[in-house]
C-alpha cells in the first residue's frame, strides 16, 4: 500500500511539471499584444522636430544656426534673411546616418525651391552640402524655372539622376507628405510622394556611378562618395517648411 501511494505521488509530481511546462511553454509562444508591437515600432523611429529648439540639427560648417531657421512646434521654418545675404545656411542633422527610412512633411512658397540630402559630408573647402550629398528635389513644380528643365529636376525627383515619375506635387503653400528609403544593404532607394512611389534607384555600385556620370555632378570627385552622411534641410533662398521628419535607421 505504501508502494502504492509513493508511486501514485509521483505520477501526480510528473502530471503536475508536464502541465507546467504546457503552460510556460504556450506563455513563451503567446504572440506579443498588437499595443506592445506598436510600442516596439514607435521607439525605431528618431523624432527629428523633437525639442523646443532645433536640438538635433546644426548649420553646415557652423556651430551656430541663425534666427533665419526657426522651431514652431513640430515644424522647422526657413524664411531667409531679408536684403543681401552672406551666402546660403543649410541645416543638417547632427547624427550620421547610413541606411534608413525617413518620413516628413513640406510645403514650399509660391515659386520655392528646397531639398533633402542625405550623405552630407562637413569639408572646410565646399560651402554647399549638395558638393557630398545626393538631393531629393522640393520645389514648386509650377512655378519655379527649374520645373521646366522636366521630370528631372521637379519635386520628388533625385535631383538631375532620376526624374520623378509622375508630377502628384500639391500646391505651394500646402503640405506634401514624403518618404525617402535609401539602403546600402540591398542597394536600393526610392522616394514616394503624397502616397505614390515617383523615384527608385541604386545607391552604389557601377549603375550609380554611371548615372553619376551622365549628370551635371559628373566631375565633382566627393559627390554621393560617402554611405554614411548627414540629412541636410537646403537654403535655396527661398522660404520652405518641414515637420513631423523622423527617421528610422535600418539594418
Amino acid at each position: 500500500m505504501k508502494r502504492l501511494r509513493l508511486s501514485l505521488f509521483a505520477l501526480a509530481l510528473i502530471a503536475s511539471g508536464c502541465k507546467n511546462n504546457s503552460e510556460t511553454k504556450e506563455q513563451m509562444e503567446e504572440p506579443i499584444n498588437e499595443e506592445q508591437a506598436m510600442n516596439e515600432e514607435q521607439n525605431d523611429w528618431e523624432d527629428l522636430t523633437a525639442g523646443s529648439n532645433l536640438e538635433q540639427w546644426k548649420a553646415y560648417n557652423s556651430d551656430s544656426i541663425s534666427d533665419q531657421w526657426k522651431k514652431e512646434g513640430n515644424t522647422i521654418v526657413f524664411t531667409p534673411a531679408e536684403g543681401e545675404r552672406e551666402g546660403s545656411e543649410n541645416l543638417i542633422s547632427k547624427k550620421q546616418y547610413k541606411n534608413f527610412e525617413l518620413n516628413f512633411e513640406w510645403k514650399i512658397s509660391e515659386g520655392g525651391n528646397s531639398g533633402v540630402m542625405w550623405g552630407v559630408q562637413e569639408m572646410e573647402k565646399y560651402n554647399e552640402p549638395y558638393y557630398t550629398g545626393p538631393e531629393i528635389q522640393v520645389l514648386d513644380n509650377e512655378r519655379h524655372p527649374d520645373a521646366k528643365n522636366g521630370p528631372i529636376r521637379q519635386a520628388g525627383a533625385l535631383y538631375d539622376m532620376v526624374p520623378a515619375s509622375e508630377d502628384v506635387t500639391k500646391p505651394a503653400g500646402e503640405w506634401n507628405e514624403e518618404t525617402i528609403i535609401i539602403n546600402h544593404e540591398t542597394n536600393k532607394g526610392s522616394v514616394t510622394l503624397n502616397g505614390t512611389k515617383v523615384a527608385e534607384f541604386p545607391v552604389h555600385g557601377e549603375e550609380w556611378k554611371e548615372m553619376v556620370g551622365k549628370s551635371k555632378f559628373a566631375e565633382w570627385e566627393d559627390f554621393g562618395n560617402s554611405e554614411s552622411g548627414h540629412i541636410a534641410l537646403q537654403d535655396h533662398g527661398d522660404q520652405v517648411s518641414y515637420r513631423n521628419i523622423k527617421i528610422k535607421e535600418l539594418e
